[in-house]
């Protein structure tokens, strides 16, 4: 019998009960989905890790206060261990660095301009090397300057954001707005750039940070000039460990500890990236084991259904071979019909993917990122499904004897 003539057998065959055909395909519909949603999710996380890294800078050292460090002789240490006269050390003593920027942050704020008031409103110290080192260009106007920083000058500069709802489509350059009590005049907006790592950075205020530990923490004998972070870049990612070291000796030396148990943290992004790549990958592997599971129920499924099929058609089997089927007839038969419900599941849970993928990113707040070849993967496994799964049931089939086939009650 010609291959055309079992494909339109086996085609009637599963029309013949559209229902049971539709739910058998359900459970590949699904595992195909799951595997192009699984791996647009892991596809989007990665992405996000890397913008995170790439808005943070792979040259970028982050220097913290270590918690619960005790001073010299055991003593629990009251003293800010992180200072701005370290940033400052830092940035005049170490070699092969590109820029230096301490931060401290007071408590959120509320801003007054133009009859507006913007309520719990981040205020963010910083030094004026913060837009090199941070990787944040200014859009309009410029940064402060060292001297009006030593000045303690009342300038500000604003997030995207925080510019377009104080001041809508007019220029803010040379506003004033109020922080508190504190009026001060605008000299620049950075350039838009969004919600990285659950931090707005369209929605801060950018000052000096003389100014911010003077206005902002008069009366906290505990504050004095700590700072919250000091990040430095290095002149490249080869000398990052280099940078690091002199880091750790410069900042020991000044703090008076161990440089093998200093009261202050230093980490690289390559730190960061490690773990977050290893993250990444448990969760990729997960969502593969997932979506791998629900290929093979669906492959249970098939032959689950086709087992049930040829007890049903048994004395239609005898009777094709008491016609002159062959039994390889018969076998590619079953099998054709396992094969077109596996690649039809497949067709539409590709779709169904794709469709569930946009829709994550869409109306859900997950990054997908849609990876080409996860399609003709989930079809292939689709198809690798019903061939391994119809071949029992049709194996089954080809091997029972006309006589008793067509006996069967």
């Amino acid at each position: 019998m010609k291959v055309g003539g079992i494909f339109r057998v086996a085609w009637e065959g599963l029309t013949l009960n559209k229902v049971r055909s539709l739910l058998t395909a359900l459970g590949v519909i699904i595992g195909v989905a799951a595997v192009i949603i699984m791996l647009s999710v892991s596809a989007g996380a990665e992405a996000a890790v890397a913008e995170q890294i790439n808005a943070l800078g792979v040259n970028l050292i982050v220097i913290t206060q270590a918690r619960g460090q005790s001073g010299q002789g055991g003593q629990s240490s009251s003293r800010p261990t992180l200072v701005l006269d370290d940033a400052y050390a830092i940035a005049e003593q170490l070699v092969g660095i590109q820029g230096v920027s301490a931060e401290q942050s007071p408590p959120v704020q509320a801003v007054r301009a133009t009859g507006v008031t913007l309520e719990s409103i981040t205020v963010l110290g910083t030094t004026p090397d913060f837009p090199t080192v941070r990787d944040f260009p200014i859009s309009e106007g410029r940064y402060f300057t060292s001297e009006e920083n030593e000045r303690e000058s009342k300038v500000a500069v604003l997030g995207a954001g925080i510019a377009t709802d104080l001041f809508g489509g007019e220029s803010p350059i040379g506003q004033t707005i109020t922080i508190g009590s504190t009026k001060l005049t605008v000299v620049g907006v950075m350039a838009a750039k969004g919600v990285v790592g659950d931090v707005d950075y369209d929605g801060r205020v950018y000052l000096p940070i003389d100014l911010v530990l003077k206005k902002f923490f008069p009366s906290s004998r505990m504050v004095g000039d700590m700072v919250r972070t000091i990040y430095v870049m290095a002149e490249s990612k080869e000398k990052v460990e280099s940078v690091m070291t002199q880091a750790t000796a410069l900042l020991a030396e000044r703090h008076g500890v161990d440089p093998s148990q200093p009261d202050f943290l230093i980490q690289t992004q390559m730190g960061i990236i490690a773990t977050q790549e290893a993250t990444t990958a448990a969760f990729r592997n997960l969502l593969a084991w997932v979506a791998g599971v629900s290929l093979l129920v669906g492959g249970i499924g098939i032959m689950n259904i086709m087992l049930v099929s040829v007890t049903e058609r048994t004395r239609e089997i005898g009777l094709r071979q008491a016609l002159g089927a062959r039994p390889a007839d018969v076998l590619l038969q079953f099998l054709l019909e396992a094969v077109i419900l596996s690649l039809a599941g497949g067709l539409i849970g590709v779709l169904s993917g794709i469709g569930g993928a946009y829709a994550f990113r869409t109306f859900g707040t997950m990054q997908t990122v849609i990876v080409p070849a996860s399609i003709p993967l989930a079809f292939g496994a689709a198809a690798a499904v019903g061939i391994f799964f119809g071949y029992y049931p049709a194996v089954r089939a080809a091997q029972l004897d006309p006589i008793d086939a067509l006996r069967h009650e």
